[in-house]
């Protein structure tokens, strides 16, 4: 056995330890004992994943122990190492140590530190062991334990009513698309008679005509079940309909958000599909389904993200929007380039959910964008690394150089493997380019929108300001005694180096991972990326893994128009050039415009009201439902007709008897003699008569 169980279960003991010993060994002790956890299982991941990628190694299964074994259905912990998973491993246990370290300074005087950094550490486990899984069940027991944990650390403030929402919401929502999940697996299992993921994709190769017998239709057992598990993945990562708990998970602390969005359990459903490749490429409704869903998701995110006045919410929505195009590219067939924008997101959207967090934590609190401005001069490490982030997220670069921030390698990719898919008549591919397209747009300019209001022009300061005692940072020891700033500057101060230094270290990899490792993803460098697409030492169906090699940016030997190689540059360059003079040359016009455009403007402020239609539709309407049944159902027919109605007629029959006893002795006389007739003319009918 190697060390490879180390990086998956260290997270698990040190947060048990710092969990329930918490008492016994005090804060600073546990947030030791798990930060240095989380640093081993990274610089284990590290040594994995440059052995695996550079150094020749192999792929290998670690089996544990037996899991679950009940008639055949069988489960054994495993850790999987094969080219999906040391890319998660890096990526996870890479951002969640920076975020564990961003703690120490963002978290310093909360109350209840080694809680949170045990909940952070058990997420992180969670998350590992959904990616080194090899069956199904594993992947749930990962895929439920992140659930758990976001549960835990949105409402980490729990004496907050919007935190408590927020995460009652998150768990909701997740379960109505695990129930599509779990259904996936059980289906997995009653057409294949196993859930290890090599057996089940060789299953469904070996008889793809296998179809769910239904009396009076049938269904394709490998459409029924990719679909079924997207519905998962729907769910967890935050995919249009069941999108709606992702912005409120920004109720938890910031470096929640961090963690929950770039690396942990929002990319675990693009995981997924890139996992059940083989499943997806036999499957093409089951992938047009998710290459539209994927790519209305990236729009509508990115529509809603125009109006949103929180600088958390803004990033949330470009994390909706992002995964959308993850999903699409899957849903094409690009998994490489879903892959490598997995990668590169997880840098740039840590480093932007971080820089927030600094932001808010040098502005006392303050989340509101409309309340920001001036920023730049006292934070300018700060306002350097988000603008990084913004680059990044954006996709700068020049197309056909190796000159670029990350998500222009990654983003292009996808967007260019669209085009070629609707070349090829690939199921709405087309519609998916477009879709990429004018997000990318949209992207550029609220992108632009929030670094020019919470950076540029003057302070614009709160009138309605206070301090909470939950509010998303803590109260900094420094608030009091700074000099006074500048005229329009605003009273801000720059995060300790334990909050900066993380920030550092991600936009070194939001700068560098798109062209370091746009070979690997996207042009089948050596057996990096095909060993990734085959189960077994040979690919179960050539084509497909010669499908799935391809994709875009050089995929496969993608030939796209030079027009599409340089639409989303030009997009990009145009959603700042409008961005510009409404946000960075008047602060004022930006407003002006919300307010001329107010129909429009409340209609995306309002996240397209989906909140308020979940409410009408399922909330109102399941509580009308619960009133008619208990109400109608229950008071009125069951308890009416049942117990209540014998004992009115009970009560009322002790009325009418009770004004028989009136106590005068002609009565009794007079009831007597009716007795005595009434009994005598029923001997005479029994007996047939007189003699």
């Amino acid at each position: 056995m190697g060390f490879e169980p180390i990086i998956v279960l260290a997270p698990l003991f040190a947060a048990v330890i710092a969990g329930l010993g918490q008492r016994f060994l005090g804060d600073k002790p546990a947030m030791a004992l798990t930060t240095g956890a989380v640093g081993l299982a990274l610089a284990l991941s590290l040594y994995t994943f440059a052995d695996y990628v550079w150094l020749g190694g192999e792929r290998r299964l670690i089996e544990l122990f037996t899991f679950l074994d009940v008639g055949g259905f069988k489960s054994t912990w495993s850790v999987r190492i094969d080219t999906m998973s040391v890319i998660m491993l890096v990526v996870v246990t890479s951002v969640s140590f920076l975020v564990h370290l961003y703690s120490w300074g963002y978290m310093a005087e909360d109350p209840h530190r080694a809680r949170f950094f045990a909940y952070l550490s058990f997420f992180t486990f969670a998350m590992l062991a959904l990616v080194t899984a090899n069956d199904f069940l594993q992947m749930f027991f990962g895929w439920e334990g992140v659930g758990v944990a976001s549960y835990l650390l949105i409402g980490f403030w729990y004496d907050k009513r919007s935190a408590n929402d927020a995460a009652i919401k998150a768990f909701v929502v997740n379960r109505v698309g695990d129930f599509g999940f779990a259904l996936g697996v059980m289906a997995c299992f009653f057409a294949y008679g196993t859930i290890r993921f090599d057996e089940v994709f060789q299953a469904a190769a070996a008889n793809p005509a296998l179809a769910f017998d239904f009396k009076l239709f049938q269904l394709p057992a490998v459409e029924t079940i990719a679909g079924l598990l997207f519905i998962g993945a729907m769910g967890k990562s935050a995919q249009f309909f069941l999108h709606v708990w992702l912005p409120d998970a920004m109720e938890g602390p910031t470096p929640v958000s961090a963690l929950i969005h770039a690396a942990t359990m929002v990319t675990a459903g693009v995981f997924m599909v890139c996992r059940c490749s083989p499943l997806y490429e036999m499957a093409p409704y089951a992938a047009a389904f998710v290459t539209i869903t994927g790519a209305v998701t990236a729009l509508f995110a990115a529509t809603v993200g125009l109006a949103q006045n929180d600088i958390k919410r803004v990033v949330a929505y470009s994390t909706c929007s992002q995964l959308g195009y993850m999903f699409f590219a899957a849903g094409v067939g690009a998994y490489g380039a879903a892959m490598f924008h997995l990668f590169t997101h997880a840098f740039f959207k840590a480093l932007l959910f971080l820089g927030a967090g600094s932001v808010i934590h040098g502005l006392h609190h303050e989340q509101d964008l409309r309340f920001m401005g001036g920023v730049r001069k006292p934070m300018v490490l700060t306002w350097a690394m988000m603008l990084i982030g913004t680059l990044a997220l954006t996709g700068v670069g020049i197309p056909g150089t190796q000159i670029g921030f990350a998500g222009f390698f990654s983003k292009d990719a996808i967007i260019e493997s669209a085009f070629a898919a609707s070349e090829k008549g690939r199921l709405f591919g087309e519609i998916a380019f477009w879709c990429g397209i004018s997000a990318a747009f949209l992207t550029s300019f609220y992108s632009w929108r929030l670094m020019f209001m919470a950076f540029e022009g003057k302070f614009r300061p709160n009138p309605h300001a206070h301090h909470d005692a939950h509010a998303d940072t803590h109260h900094d020891a420094h608030d009091h005694g700074h000099a006074k700033p500048a005229d329009g500057v605003a009273p801000a101060h720059e995060s300790p180096a334990v909050m900066t230094i993380p920030l550092m270290a991600l936009a070194a990899g939001a700068v560098l991972a798109g062209v370091i490792f746009a070979p690997y993803f996207l042009q089948n460098h050596g057996d990096f990326w095909r060993t990734a697409i085959e189960r077994v030492n040979d690919p179960l169906n050539p084509s497909v893994a010669a499908h799935a090699a391809e994709g875009g940016h050089g995929e496969g030997g993608h030939h796209v128009p030079q027009w599409v190689m340089w639409a989303p540059f030009f997009v990009t360059l145009a959603g700042f050039v409008l961005a510009m003079p409404i946000y960075f040359f008047s602060s004022a016009l930006g407003g002006a415009l919300a307010r001329a455009f107010a129909p429009i403007n409340a209609f995306l402020s309002h996240k397209w009201y989906f909140d308020e239609l979940y409410d009408f539709v399922f909330v109102k309407g399941a509580r009308a439902l619960g009133d008619f049944f208990w109400k109608t159902g229950d008071k009125k027919v069951i308890d009416g007709l049942g117990p209540d109605g014998f004992a009115w007629m009970s009560k009322f029959t002790a009325r009418q008897m009770r004004k028989t006893q009136t106590g005068f002795v002609y009565h009794y006389s007079f009831f007597m003699l009716i007795a005595v007739a009434a009994v005598g003319a029923y001997a005479i009918w029994a007996g047939g008569g007189m003699p």
